[in-house]
This record gives structure tokens, C-alpha cells and sequence, in this order.
């Protein structure tokens, strides 16, 4: 069972290849695949600006922060002014966090720098491949498209493609049809010569055997009818003949005149 099913599978994988190999347009895959190139690069030039966007934030945290331990230095200078220690120590203890603070962020603010640029490098690549795809493929494109073209014109030109092909086989077709038909009249016309068939334009009661002695009939009639004509073109009796070197009537004027 399990070679039949395999079998089978192989079988339904086949057709689905053929299937797609007709259906298959490479242009559009190139299309298509140049369209999902121009999506990457969209998602890391975004992901480049997100970088970029959280590396200005940091900033300016790092700004404030920075103002914020220039305001505490300045509060502790003009507490101890006024003698009052403790609330130096209270600046003094407060600046040193916000100086941790900007170190912090100092530190992240280098690491999103250099992911921001790692990432601009990478768009930078991927902008330039998917501009050589775009050539690449637009080239593809017009010599397929050009040799689709000398194709359809060698397959019209030969009579191989599909639609001269249909042309080719109506035409094999009316001539087949043709010589059936004359060879069907000439099969006829020997029957009804030969009497097997009858002629249906031809008066009713007719039979065979009348059409025989029509038939043999017929050269005897044509017999009599050209006898007939020859009689009548039959010569005049011939002129009697000469006496004396005249004719007979002069001879029979002299005796009667003697």
C-alpha cells in the first residue's frame, strides 16, 4: 500500500509540475521577487530610523541629565556658601547619581551608534543588490520576452504552433471530406450503370429489364435512322448514251424529221 500511495503521490507531484510550467510566467516571478527585495529594504530602512529615533532620545535624556548634575553642583557650591553641609552632601550625593546615569547612557547611546550604522551599511548593500536586481532582471524580461516573440513567429512560420496547427487539420480535414464525397458520386454513378441502383428521375414503373432493351435497343435505332438518311441521299438515274458523238434525243429529232 504504501508504494501505491508513493506512487500515486509522484503521480499528483507530476501533473502539479506540468501544471505550473504552463502557468508559470518568469516575468512575474522576477516581478514578484524584485517586490519582495523593496519590502526588505523598506523594513531596514525603518529599522534604521527606529535606531536612529531611540539614539536621539538617549540624547537628549543624557541633556537633561547633564543639566540637572550642573544644577546640583551649583547647589552644593552655594550650600557650603551658606555653611549648611548637609544639604552639600545631599547635591553632591544626588550629582553622582545623575553622572551614573549619563555614563549609562553614554553606554547605550554608543551601542545604538554602532547598530545605527551597521544597519545603514546594510541598507546601503541591499539598496545597491536590489538595483542590480531590478537591471538584471527588467534584461531578463526583454530577451524573454523577445525570444517568446521569434518563437510564436517560428511555430506560425512552420505550421507547429497550436493555432496554425488547428488550421492545418481543418484544411487536412475539408480534404478528406472531399475526396470521401467524389469517391462516394463515382461509387454511385457506376451502381445506377450497372443497375444495381435506380435513378430516381426517371419515370415511375421503370425496371430493369426495360433499361436493358432500352439500352440494346438504342444502337439499332441509330442504325435504321442513319440507313434511312443514306437513301435518300441515294444518286439520279445515269444519262443514256451518245450516238454518233450526239446525244440521243438529237438522234431521235433526225427521224422523225426523215
Amino acid at each position: 500500500m504504501s508504494s501505491i500511495a508513493r506512487r500515486i503521490a509522484n503521480l499528483f507531484r507530476i501533473k502539479a509540475n506540468k501544471a505550473l510550467d504552463r502557468a508559470e510566467d518568469p516575468r512575474e516571478i522576477l516581478d514578484y521577487s524584485y517586490e519582495q527585495q523593496r519590502e526588505l529594504l523598506q523594513k531596514v530602512r525603518r529599522g534604521v530610523a527606529d535606531v536612529a529615533t531611540s539614539r536621539k532620545r538617549l540624547e537628549l535624556q543624557t541633556r537633561t541629565l547633564e543639566q540637572s548634575g550642573g544644577k546640583l553642583q551649583d547647589q552644593a557650591q552655594k550650600a557650603l556658601a551658606i555653611g549648611r553641609e548637609d544639604l552639600a552632601r545631599e547635591a553632591v550625593g544626588r550629582r553622582a547619581a545623575v553622572t551614573a546615569q549619563i555614563t549609562d547612557l553614554q553606554g547605550q547611546h554608543a551601542a545604538l551608534q554602532a547598530q545605527e550604522e551597521k544597519l545603514t551599511l546594510a541598507s546601503q548593500r541591499l539598496e545597491t543588490k536590489v538595483d542590480a536586481f531590478r537591471t538584471h532582471k527588467e534584461t531578463i524580461k526583454a530577451t524573454y520576452t523577445a525570444a517568446e516573440a521569434q518563437t510564436r513567429i517560428t511555430e506560425a512560420v512552420t505550421g507547429i504552433g497550436e493555432e496554425m496547427g488547428d488550421v492545418g487539420m481543418a484544411i487536412q480535414r475539408a480534404q478528406d471530406k472531399t475526396e470521401q464525397l467524389q469517391a462516394r458520386a463515382g461509387a454511385l454513378d457506376e451502381l445506377i450503370a450497372s443497375g444495381a441502383l435506380e435513378d430516381a428521375t426517371l419515370p415511375a414503373g421503370r425496371d430493369d429489364i426495360q433499361a436493358e432493351l432500352d439500352r440494346a435497343t438504342a444502337g439499332g435505332d441509330v442504325e435504321l435512322e442513319l440507313a434511312r438518311m443514306k437513301q435518300q441521299l441515294a444518286p439520279a438515274p445515269a444519262a443514256p448514251a451518245l450516238e454518233d458523238g450526239r446525244p440521243a434525243e438529237a438522234g431521235a429529232d433526225k427521224e422523225g424529221s426523215s
